[in-house]
């Protein structure tokens, strides 16, 4: 692996600051299982998260290019979340990384 002088240089710690916050991983999971979301719908699948987590989350992870928000002019307002093609580019390795997960798990 290729040495950084500046720790904020390298790939992987960067990849690692734009899933690694609490709420994260269990929001791109719920995505990429229901695919397109409305916000509550998101809520109810993302266990114990507030309102502002995440509102905060999701403004984050649309501006990093992970989540799609899709607004339709309606009354009411309807609003649609979903993953990104370098959202969705996540799922494999974090499915290789649960894999590792559970065999450390049962070791």
């Amino acid at each position: 692996m290729e040495q950084y002088k500046r720790k904020e240089d390298c790939p992987l710690t960067f990849a690692l600051t734009l899933i690694g916050s609490k709420w994260r991983l269990p929001i791109i999971w719920a995505l990429w299982n229901g695919k397109t979301l409305r916000y509550n719908e998101l809520k109810r699948r993302v266990d114990g998260i507030t309102n502002m987590v995440l509102s905060q989350s999701l403004k984050e992870m649309e501006s990093q290019g992970l989540v799609l928000r899709k607004q339709y002019m309606e009354i009411p307002p309807r609003v649609e979340y979903s993953l990104t093609r370098d959202g969705e580019a996540l799922i494999p390795s974090l499915e290789s990384l649960a894999k590792w997960g559970k065999a450390m798990q049962n070791k």
